[in-house]
């Protein structure tokens, strides 16, 4: 094992119903089983006011309680005296009870392209005298109490502060580039700056892979290719991760990552919700804005119970008339375990071909400030798309046919598959797309929904220090930065752009690249362009190659305008730098552009991903 500073390796679930940490304490590795070494965090949170209890799972909600709650003096934790942000159980069930002082799916506006991130517009709906904040804002709250309640409890006791730790968190592998940051921009808000990112479903597989200890290796043999379809409370992630090797030896790749899908448990529970609503008004309950809120925070609740409860047939719905008091009443329903089941099957895991593709459908011009969520909630469809894909088929090394890439076996995480007949309808599927395989796909069993993908980013830290079997994940093109040529100009033409080799197809994600040996010139104080460039065809380029003569083999990717600002140097000046990448984690190429002379260093980002 490498050596580390911390003793416990500490994996986050940031989810979008619950959050989850887990961790190993390495000075007692060898006092554990390999199955036992990860425990989970139970987390202090209020279970009511005046009330606080520990729990495996923190709910991602935040209430903003009212000044008489707060004077109450009930909402206080041992390290925040004022209560004025309430974070799990409590949050989300006062929560559902009192429309506009809940904050909820953060993490879907986190990725949500369509609004400024760091903007304070949650609630969106907010009571008059609640002070709205960003989803930044909320994901390092939920942070922030992690690390509080950590500190205040095993941290104390271990003299291990969380901050000094080896801290993991995960996101959806749909992530774009500005959501993985925001995302390290929370946790250095909250107090961990030193995080490092891991996808969700590949979190889960190597919670698989934890909890199966060396027998993993009789599951999966070389031509397996396992997808992953993790489906949470804000996003439904697909991965492929191909299984090869020989004379034993066996190594993980993962072939390919899904588009960004905001389609979830949040859209399940609206679809159940609207059906408790139309129910509702045809019996003369005519619901307003906040009353439909209420109910569709109420209806989650239910259908969570009624997925995981096999003996429960309905629970109770129940929310606040109009009015107030005696006047108002409550009213009343139920949700079924039928029409659960019903519904969710029918409108999101709908039986289709293998050729079967989403809808796409025309926006209006004008639209409420909302969640983008998907159009075609059809998850099966989405599904197809995504092993139709090029994305897909182009890792398939050694595969003579074209097409879909069908799968041999397959990883569940999230916690709608807690329902076993949803599990047995993806499935079914695609066994019926996989006719003529020599074995239909198989399920991979062993792992737990709402544990898997803390426990499994708490293992990838042992894999980073050296420990256990790691999936490859090298980038699948050679990447280049556009280069001006320093030829005198040809009156009439634009300058020549050469492309200078960064990345070269196949580099490990994680690692980095070094080209200290040539300097260029790098434009400050003035607004400039940089090229990205990709190619399949060259794997020979090497960090630094220049190539003058690209455009057969090297294509553009994407462009960045963007001014760089240095103190104390003029604009429009030209200082010397040496250049730095690395592809992160997450699939993102960071590039540093260094003056040592100037004792500066300007970072640039793209996604290689997508």
């Amino acid at each position: 094992m490498k050596e580390t500073k911390s003793r416990f390796v500490i994996g986050i679930d940031l989810g979008t119903t619950n959050s989850v940490v887990s961790y190993i304490d390495i000075e007692n590795e060898h006092d554990q089983s390999e199955s036992s070494r990860i425990e989970i965090y139970p987390c202090p949170q209020i279970e009511a006011p005046g009330e606080i209890k520990e729990h495996n799972l923190l709910p991602s909600f935040i209430y903003l309680p009212t000044q008489q709650e707060r004077e109450g003096g009930g909402l206080v934790m041992p390290w925040d005296p004022f209560g004025e942000r309430v974070v799990g159980r409590w949050a989300r069930i006062r929560g559902a009870e009192v429309p506009g002082r809940l904050v909820s799916s953060a993490k879907s506006w986190l990725c949500h392209r369509g609004v400024d991130r760091l903007a304070p517009i949650l609630p969106l709906d907010a009571a008059p005298d609640c002070q709205k904040m960003s989803p930044v804002v909320a994901t390092a709250t939920y942070l922030r109490h992690f690390k509080a309640a950590w500190n205040h409890t095993l941290g104390k006791k271990a003299g291990q502060k969380m901050e000094d730790q080896d801290v993991y968190i995960t996101i959806p592998a749909s992530f774009d580039a500005v959501a993985r940051d925001l995302t390290v921009k929370a946790a250095a808000s909250a107090g961990l700056k030193d995080v490092v990112l891991l996808e969700e479903p590949q979190a889960a597989f190597y919670s698989w892979l934890h909890l199966q200890g060396d027998a993993w290796r009789k599951q999966v043999k070389p031509g397996d290719v396992i997808l992953v379809v993790d489906v949470g409370g804000g996003t439904s992630d697909f991965s492929l991760i191909q299984v090869s090797g020989k004379d034993n030896q066996l190594f993980l790749e993962r072939l390919a990552v899904g588009e960004h899908l905001l389609l979830g448990g949040d859209n399940m529970d609206l679809t159940l919700t609207w059906t408790l609503s139309e129910e509702l008004k045809s019996k003369g309950h005519k619901l307003d804005h906040h009353q439909f809120q209420a109910l569709w925070n109420n209806v989650r609740l239910a259908k969570e119970k009624l997925l995981e409860n096999p003996d429960l047939e309905s629970v109770p719905v129940i929310i606040a008339g109009k009015g107030s008091g005696l006047v108002g009443g409550t009213i009343k329903t139920e949700l079924t375990k039928q029409q659960v089941v019903e519904i969710i099957l029918q409108g999101f895991f709908p039986e289709c071909s293998i050729n079967d593709m989403p809808l796409e459908r025309q926006k209006a011009g004008l639209q409420e400030l909302g969640l983008p969520y998907s159009a075609d909630t059809a998850i099966t469809k989405h599904l197809a798309k995504f092993l139709n894909s090029e994305t897909a088929s182009a890792g398939r090394e050694g595969q003579e046919h074209e097409g879909p890439v069908i799968p041999t076996a397959v990883l569940f995480n999230g916690g709608v598959f807690k329902a076993a007949v949803l599990r047995e309808r993806i499935m079914s599927v695609i066994t019926s797309w996989a006719q003529g395989a020599e074995e239909p796909p198989r399920e991979l069993l062993g792992t737990d929904l709402d544990l898997a993908v803390s426990r499994g980013a708490a293992h990838f830290g042992l894999v980073q220090l050296g420990e256990g079997i790691k999936i490859r994940g090298g980038v699948p093109r050679s990447y280049y930065i556009g280069l001006e040529s320093a030829v005198l100009a040809i009156p009439g033409m634009p300058p020549q752009i050469k492309a200078l080799c960064m990345v070269p197809k196949g580099l490990e994600e994680g690692a980095t690249v070094d080209i200290p040996e040539k300097e260029f010139g790098l434009v400050v104080g003035q607004e400039v362009e940089f090229m990205f460039l990709g190619s399949n065809d060259r794997p020979e380029d090497k960090p630094g190659d220049i190539i003058s003569d690209w455009e057969d083999t090297i294509e553009p990717v994407s462009t960045l305008r963007t001014t760089l600002e240095a103190p104390d140097i003029e604009a429009c000046t030209v200082i010397p730098v040496t250049l730095q990448a690395k592809v992160t984690e997450v699939g993102t190429l960071a590039i540093s552009l260094i003056s040592k002379d100037k004792n500066l260093k300007f970072d640039l980002e793209f996604d290689v991903r997508n």
